[in-house]
């Protein structure tokens, strides 16, 4: 179906005057679709949920159907006394009053609001930057402090569980046809495997804590990166989160730990010269402080002690998830080469090192805050 033909099933004033590919993200089909009338031009953002990632695209729109009812009152009612306006995407129905629309191959798509004058970079632009992404986080963190994890539906049952990655990989090693053969014709591939090995008693340490009860299941972002904050073109604040699909009962320190992942590291996701990758620490405290000015009051002193692990524990996350999916012929990140997963999966153990080289001065920061 043409993409100005499905346009037409959601409920949005004026005439459509272009509709064109958007964003960079490696799960969603995103695009940007700008209407106007004869006296103003709303612009608006089309997806196609993508089923390979997210098998029931019903849970996730209930969840955001959940998340924003929750969440829009609260910035509301805030508002007045708020050092900025904070924002969050709303969904725009379709003309029949559904929050998504079925084409005629069973594919889902939906359209969110845009937030206008408010770009989301793809890395840190400084430590003013980044203590601003650690204030939307925090912020974000705050406003769903109080959402009942058991009113939403988990949209991706495992997401962010370190084990289940491990185990996963496991499988992969075990039962993927290909992957002993990618393993064995990459000497990269091989210190990859020797990386996760020499890891793989501390991949369950955060889910050893939730299981004793020393960690409280919460509502997360479950994809904080730094292109996921958007931040106000005229004031320079940080103003929303966006790319929800992932919300999710969970583990908060993911969240925490993931942002500074994305933050910290200047040379991005596919930085080829691993020289480059490294996990800056003035970046770190910057995002730190705008984080705990708002997460402070609902932060244990058991949570604040997880929060270096939580730091090692996501990135080191990542690279093995971006090693499987190598192995096991790139089924579910996007990728412009065959090798791109690989050297992804390099990057993030290049930067899980560098962590770890900073453990106590990162260990101190926190315990600073």
């Amino acid at each position: 179906m043409e993409l100005s033909v499905l346009m037409q099933a959601f409920d949005v004033s004026g005439r459509l005057v272009t509709i064109n590919p958007t964003g960079n993200g490696n799960v969603n089909d995103t695009f940007l679709a700008i209407f106007r009338n004869t006296f103003a031009e709303e612009q608006v953002i089309l997806q196609r949920v993508n089923r390979k990632v997210f098998p029931q695209p019903e849970a996730i729109m209930h969840n955001l159907r959940q998340l924003t009812a929750h969440v829009h009152p609260k910035l509301e009612a805030g508002a007045d006394k708020a050092d900025r306006v904070w924002q969050m995407p709303q969904i725009v129905p379709t003309r029949d009053g559904k929050d998504f629309f079925v084409d005629e191959k069973g594919e889902v798509w939906r359209v969110i609001t845009k937030i206008a004058s408010a770009t989301a970079f793809d890395e840190a632009q400084g430590a003013e930057h980044a203590a601003e992404c650690g204030a939307v986080l925090g912020y974000f963190h705050w406003l769903v402090s109080d959402l009942d994890p058991a009113t939403m539906i988990d949209p991706l049952p495992g997401f962010h569980i370190t084990p289940g990655y491990l185990a996963k990989y496991d499988v992969t090693l075990r039962e993927e046809p290909m992957a002993e053969k990618r393993l064995g014709a990459s000497m990269e591939a091989r210190r990859m495997a020797t990386f996760i090995e020499e890891r793989r008693g501390f991949a369950s340490t955060l889910q050893q804590a939730q299981d004793k009860g020393e960690l409280k299941l919460r509502m997360m972002h479950g994809d904080p990166k730094v292109n996921n904050i958007m931040i106000d073109d005229f004031t320079g604040k940080g103003t929303a989160m966006i790319d929800l699909d992932t919300v999710s009962p969970g583990l908060v320190h993911y969240d925490f730990g993931d942002a500074l992942r994305s933050i910290c590291n200047h040379a991005g996701e596919d930085e080829p010269n691993l020289g480059k990758v490294v996990f800056d620490l003035d970046l770190c405290e910057a995002f730190c402080k705008g984080y705990m000015a708002h997460a402070r009051g609902f932060l244990t002193d058991t949570d604040r002690a997880y929060l270096y692990d939580a730091v090692r524990l996501i990135t080191f996350e990542l690279g093995l998830r971006f090693f499987q999916d190598y192995l096991a012929g790139s089924v579910y990140f996007k990728i412009q080469h065959p090798e791109q997963n690989l050297n992804r999966a390099r990057v993030q153990f290049r930067l899980c090192e560098s962590i770890e080289a900073r453990e106590r001065m990162i260990r101190d920061l926190l315990a600073s805050l």
